[in-house]
């Protein structure tokens, strides 16, 4: 099985969950030029990231061009339970996408 490309902490305080996502991708604009060739790179960049728990999605973002290379996200929500699973899943323009799960600590 190959490597994620998401890392994620999640804990549970009360009712409240609180999740931290890293994830590795190059986030390319499309707008920058190649060093060595004075090309432009074409753009590659996540365009979804979802999070479900028990079967429904609690977050779920549009994403663009603007956001940084290796982007981090932070949220929080309620309903969740130390020991449920929680998964991160991601779409890039290319169609490429990954996903993970986690368990709430």
């Amino acid at each position: 099985m190959a490597k994620s490309s998401i890392k994620i902490r999640a804990k549970v305080k009360k009712d409240e969950a609180k999740v931290k996502c890293l994830i590795s991708h190059p986030m390319e604009t499309g707008l920058r030029k190649n060093k060595k060739t004075g090309k432009l790179i074409p753009a590659h960049f996540i365009q979804e990231v979802v999070c479900e728990h028990g079967g429904k999605t609690v977050m779920n973002a549009q994403w663009g061009g603007t956001i940084s290379k290796n982007p981090f996200l932070s949220f929080a929500f309620t309903g969740a339970k130390s020991g449920d699973a929680i998964k991160i899943s991601w779409v890039d323009n290319t169609g490429k996408s990954d996903s993970t799960e986690a368990k709430m600590k």
